[in-house]
Order: structure tokens, then C-alpha cells, then sequence
């Protein structure tokens, strides 16, 4: 199984699993981000940074039985990596979902995030990686400037407010409160959810916490 500090993903890069070669997640991710392939990687899908990984959970692994559980049990007892859980959500596989979220969410404490087909998932790992190179940007200029004006309102950063909007629950009018009340995506990144819950409400504080 693949441990912390085996695989290394080059800065703006996604490392995927051979055998995703020429599926269509593969082929929409094509072009929009950099796609390596590896043999070796295990239990784990796509590698999104040093620390984060994908594991994909199908329509035909929900119906084919109990096999996809054993997998995500496995990779939790063996790794330190976060771990992101991708689940179809479809009309077919909907009978299974509750126990499923039960078993991510609840007993091995690992986010998941339903999509429809492989074509929503291939645009939340793009908004995903974009996430995590904006927060590295957002880090990486507050840590080298020490001059850098700690009030200035990023609202005029254009990317910066639609990295916000990628966070599920949250549209443009939430994007522009968190950002208002927390001025950086840094600051936002460590919000508490109680802070988190005096703007957008209880729900989606959660949502915002768990992301």
C-alpha cells in the first residue's frame, strides 16, 4: 500500500493510476491539468498533492458488492494520506449511498464527494487541484513578504474568489461574505467552524470545515 512520502507529485501535476489509461476521467483531465500515469499506486486513484489522494468508487463497485469497503478499510489502517472518496451517485447505485456515507464519513473519517459520472468527477479534481495551488500560492507570498498589506481586500483578486466558490455550499454571495469576514483563504483554511457558522449558517459551515 502506498504510504506518506512515497509518491511525490510535481507542483501543478495529478498522478494517476495506470489503469485509469484512456478512460474517459483520464481523457477529460487531458489538457486541463497534467496527467502522469504510475503503475504501484495501490489502493489510490489519482494523487493530487504529497498528502492527498482520490479513491474512486463507481456505480459497478457499489452494485458489485462489498469489495470497494474492504478496499477503503485497507487503505485507512495503512496510510497517513487524506484521503478524498469519490462516489457515483447515479439512479442505480442511489440505494447504496447512506451506507456508504455512513462507512467514509462517519467510521473512517475521510470526505466524500458524490458526482453523477466520471465527466463531473474529471471537473472536481480540476477545481481540487486548483484549490490546493492557490492555497500554496496564498501561503507562499504570506510567508516571503513580510511587507505584504495584511488588510488589503482580495475581492479584487479574481482567483482567489472563485477558488472560494469551488467549496461545495458555497456560491458567489457566500464567497464574498467568507472572504469579507476572513480576508484570506489562509485565514479561511483555519477557520473554526463556529467562526465559520456567524457567515454562512450551520450547514454550510460544516460543509466548509469538512472540505
Amino acid at each position: 500500500p502506498v504510504t506518506a512520502g512515497s509518491i511525490v507529485v510535481p507542483y501543478g501535476h495529478v498522478i494517476g493510476n495506470e489503469k485509469w489509461r484512456g478512460s474517459e476521467i483520464a481523457q477529460r483531465l487531458q489538457g486541463k491539468i497534467r496527467l502522469i500515469f504510475e503503475d504501484g499506486l495501490g489502493l489510490v486513484d489519482f494523487h493530487l498533492s504529497n498528502r492527498t489522494c482520490v479513491l474512486y468508487i463507481s456505480e459497478a463497485d457499489l452494485v458489485a458488492g462489498d469489495e470497494f469497503k474492504r478496499r477503503l478499510v485497507r487503505f485507512r489502517n495503512a496510510s497517513s494520506l487524506g484521503g478524498i472518496v469519490i462516489v457515483e451517485r447515479t439512479q442505480i447505485s442511489d440505494q447504496y449511498f447512506l451506507a456508504v456515507q455512513k462507512l467514509v464519513v462517519l467510521e473512517l473519517g475521510m470526505v466524500l464527494l458524490p458526482v453523477a459520472n466520471q465527466g463531473e468527477a474529471s471537473q472536481l479534481i480540476t477545481q481540487l487541484v486548483s484549490f490546493y495551488i492557490s492555497v500554496r500560492e496564498q501561503s507562499k507570498d504570506h510567508n516571503s513578504n513580510p511587507f505584504l498589506r495584511k488588510q488589503c481586500s482580495q475581492l479584487a483578486e479574481p482567483l482567489v474568489f472563485r477558488t472560494v466558490q469551488q467549496i461545495p455550499g458555497v456560491g458567489k454571495t457566500k464567497a464574498l461574505l467568507l472572504l469579507q469576514q476572513f480576508g484570506s483563504i489562509h485565514r479561511l483554511c483555519n477557520a473554526s467552524v463556529e467562526e465559520l457558522e456567524l457567515v454562512v449558517g450551520q450547514t454550510v459551515a460544516q460543509q466548509i470545515h469538512t472540505f
